[in-house]
């Protein structure tokens, strides 16, 4: 128990990594986009606002195809769980909730970053 344990914790911190990875280089990518923005009046929080709110929409989608996959494939092994049903709602329930708000924590730093952006430097690079 204590190695899957170990083997869990892992693979949360290896799926928040990617998540982090995946939102910082989308929002590198659009800092042309994000530096216009801001030069026409947006505010950081608009900002924050909508690099959180990218992310938190693809996790939601990887969320849900997870549950989706989750359930179709419970019947594999159903005969090796103890002490819960294969479809155990909270378990479901819970297990999204934990990735969603990793997700909207590995979010945040790119955000963050994002907000920051001096709005004349990418104008002076086009």
């Amino acid at each position: 128990m204590i190695l899957l344990t170990i083997f869990a914790g892992l693979a949360a911190a290896l799926s928040c990594a990617g998540i982090y990875g995946v939102i910082s280089y989308v929002a590198g990518q659009r800092t042309n986009e994000i530096g216009v923005r801001m030069a026409l009046g947006a505010r950081p929080a608009d900002v924050i606002r909508l690099v959180l709110g990218e992310g938190v929409k693809m996790a939601l989608a990887g969320v849900g195809f997870g549950i989706a996959g989750a359930l179709g494939l419970t019947r594999l092994i159903a005969n090796q769980l103890f002490g819960v049903t294969a479809h155990d709602p909270v378990t479901f329930l819970a297990v999204a909730i934990l990735l969603a708000l990793a997700a909207l924590c590995a979010c945040y730093a790119p955000a963050r970053r994002a907000a920051r952006i001096d709005p004349a430097a990418p104008l002076r690079r086009e």
